[in-house]
């Protein structure tokens, strides 16, 4: 009888802590999957991503204000830059922020650059500070030189463009969307795969700068003929260079991350500037827009590819 009992209270026992065992594996379980959904909330795969859920801090109420008077904004950053650059611009997209609005533009014809521009909101009464827009001139002044420097620069951004397609056709990477550059973008010059960052210090630029603004109809050849080359300096002039895998389940390829590597290195006749390079896994953050994260390899400052 004792034997019986020992042996019922040892079954017992074992059940229990298999039970136990259950409910821990359970729990990890939910948790694990409950990680995994907020992961896949916070990011999306960067083919998919076209800007939408992309925020600033505190930007809800005043993204909601803006949507309202979305005509009145638009309106107002249109006469804003054809006022003051007689530069004519399209509005992509609105992002509440605090106590304000950002307008992400992209400029109509050449040179070719996205921007932004700030409005103010006055939340507690509603309404939108359309008559006080402004943008950061050095902001905006550098996204323009940045589209002339590619406009007269074209025939070696063509080779860059040509390889980095190339790059994208064998099946491996890929980049951002159109749209995802449009709404979330204001860097200046940026295509799906890179963008240029123009140094307030850069002095080669600024002859074929003064001359556009003086005569937005110069011709090709003026504005290429101003340029100064003996004014540039690589170190005031980046293009950076971002490619993602194209699988969703790949991790950045150490392998592939070398051989463009050193194919930038020894490319001619590539525009002349400091190239930083990135190479992301497929997914891209939804409200920041960023690809680059902990697993990315990357080439970049301080050790720049350098073109000069």
């Amino acid at each position: 009888m004792q034997k019986i009992i020992r042996i019922l209270l040892c079954s017992a026992a074992l059940l229990f802590m298999l039970g136990g065992c259950s409910g821990a594996d359970n729990n990890r379980e939910r948790k694990q999957a409950e990680e995994s959904s907020a992961a896949s909330d916070t990011f999306i795969s960067v083919q998919e991503y076209t800007g939408e859920g992309y925020f600033l801090v505190n930007g809800k109420v005043t993204g909601e204000i803006a949507e309202r008077n979305r005509e009145q904004i638009t309106k107002a950053a249109q006469k804003f830059f054809q006022d003051k650059y007689q530069i004519e611009v399209k509005v992509h997209n609105l992002a509440g922020g605090r106590d304000s609005v950002t307008v992400f533009l992209e400029s109509a014809g050449e040179p070719h650059f996205y921007t932004y521009a700030v409005v103010p909101i006055a939340v507690k009464k509603k309404k939108v500070l359309a008559d006080q827009i402004w943008a950061d001139e050095n902001e905006v002044q550098n996204a323009i030189k940045g589209g002339l420097y590619q406009m007269i620069f074209s025939e070696e951004f063509k080779k860059l463009d040509h390889y980095l397609e190339s790059l994208k056709a064998e099946g491996q990477v890929t980049g951002k969307t159109i749209e995802a550059l449009q709404n979330t973008g204001g860097n200046g010059y940026m295509t799906p795969y890179y963008f240029i960052v123009v140094s307030k210090n850069e002095e080669a630029i600024n002859p074929v700068y003064d001359l556009y603004q003086k005569n937005h109809n110069e011709s090709f050849e003026s504005l290429r003929n101003a340029y100064d080359a003996s004014k540039f300096s690589a170190d005031n002039l980046t293009i950076s260079i971002q490619l993602f895998m194209k699988d969703k389940k790949a991790e950045p390829d150490e392998e592939l991350f070398n051989r463009v590597t050193k194919e930038l290195q020894e490319m001619n006749n590539i525009p002349k500037g400091s190239y930083g390079f990135y190479l992301n896994d497929n997914f891209i953050h939804r409200e920041t827009a960023k690809g680059v994260k902990e697993n990315s390899l990357r080439r970049g400052f301080p050790d720049y590819i350098i073109k000069d």
